[in-house]
């Protein structure tokens, strides 16, 4: 490949700022074609964006030859299927995250994308923003000695739309997002810290719905271990009070710890004997494109990207082996 030609299947709110623009922000990518159900979203988001051709069907958009790649932002439940027309076509595959419902639904897109030689990414961009990168930095370079333990505690309020039981939100329907709460945004805590740690290769969990709003669970309970050895604990609440909002992971080592945010983008704190250090490191304004740089990248054959099929599915496995309990 040349230039990354990409098509988006279902160019919905993650794709307007976070994603979408940033493909013609890159050299060597731009947005070919995009496909929503409704044609008239589509032509829609064509016309707003600037792409030169829009789809109400997947297939018209996977098998057009203008396309040579494809980003996949639909609900999980659609992941799987995509994926494999897509690698049927032989094109690469950039999906959302979580990357489908179920570690099955995983190792079937890895072994489609495999068999076909279709690169697979997932679009779990905190692998590549300043802050995280910052974390993996500290640790890496000795800045609390060795990392012993780390914690994560995740207490939102519901959203207003949680409490409507005629129209929930597609992220509180197990069968469309495998989950709750809890798949859709501890997947992002718990992959980088797999990116900061490697692999979790054990993992427990409680898991109940204490409110009973909707399907899925609403409070987890989890402890965990990284092949490094390190130990790790979450819990994770989705009906708290306003006043309880807490989102913070704290890394511990044997000579001081690391404090910082998932989804605040508060600074990252490094607390040692010295004192205290904070590194503020905002997001860009497209928060996928840092790691979309990378998917283009290794493409282009110039770099490797750090979030894959592979990866992604790990992520996916401690996730069900957390609610399996």
């Amino acid at each position: 490949m040349t230039e990354i030609r990409w098509g988006i299947i279902g160019c919905g709110n993650v794709t307007e700022v976070k994603s979408g623009p940033a493909f013609n922000k890159i050299a060597g990518s731009r947005l070919a074609a995009v496909m929503r159900r409704d044609g008239n979203k589509a032509r829609d988001y064509a016309q707003r964006h600037g792409v030169p051709k829009w789809y109400d069907d997947a297939d018209k958009l996977i098998n057009d030859p203008e396309v040579n790649a494809v980003y996949i932002a639909t609900p999980p439940d659609s992941h799987k299927e995509y994926t494999l027309r897509v690698a049927a076509a032989g094109k690469p595959v950039y999906v959302e995250k979580p990357m489908a419902r179920t570690f099955s639904e995983c190792r079937e897109m890895i072994f489609a994308c495999a068999k076909a030689e279709a690169p697979l990414f997932v679009a779990y961009y905190r692998r590549r923003l300043p802050a995280f990168l910052k974390v993996k930095e500290l640790i890496e370079t000795g800045a609390i000695g060795e990392p012993r333990l780390v914690s994560i505690q995740l207490i939102l309020p519901p959203r207003k739309e949680d409490l409507d039981p005629k129209n929930l939100p597609w992220r509180v329907k197990p069968e469309i997002a495998g989950g709750g709460y809890f798949y859709d945004l501890a997947s992002h805590q718990l992959d980088v810290l797999d990116f900061i740690f490697g692999p979790i290769v054990s993992a427990k969990g409680t898991a109940a719905n204490q409110a009973g709003w909707y399907p899925a669970e609403d409070i987890i309970a989890a402890h965990f271990q990284f092949k490094s050895g390190v130990m790790g604990s979450g819990v994770w609440c989705f009906t708290a009070a306003e006043s309880a909002k807490t989102d913070q992971i704290e890394i511990v080592g044997s000579e001081g710890k690391i404090h910082f945010g998932t989804f605040t983008h508060e600074p990252v704190r490094l607390q040692t004997a010295a004192g205290v250090e904070e590194f503020n490191l905002p997001p860009p304004a497209h928060i996928q494109q840092p790691l979309i740089q990378t998917v283009v990248d290794e493409l282009l054959g110039r770099g490797t990207c750090p979030s894959t099929g592979v990866t992604a599915a790990r992520t996916n496995w401690v996730l069900e082996e957390i609610l399996s309990q």
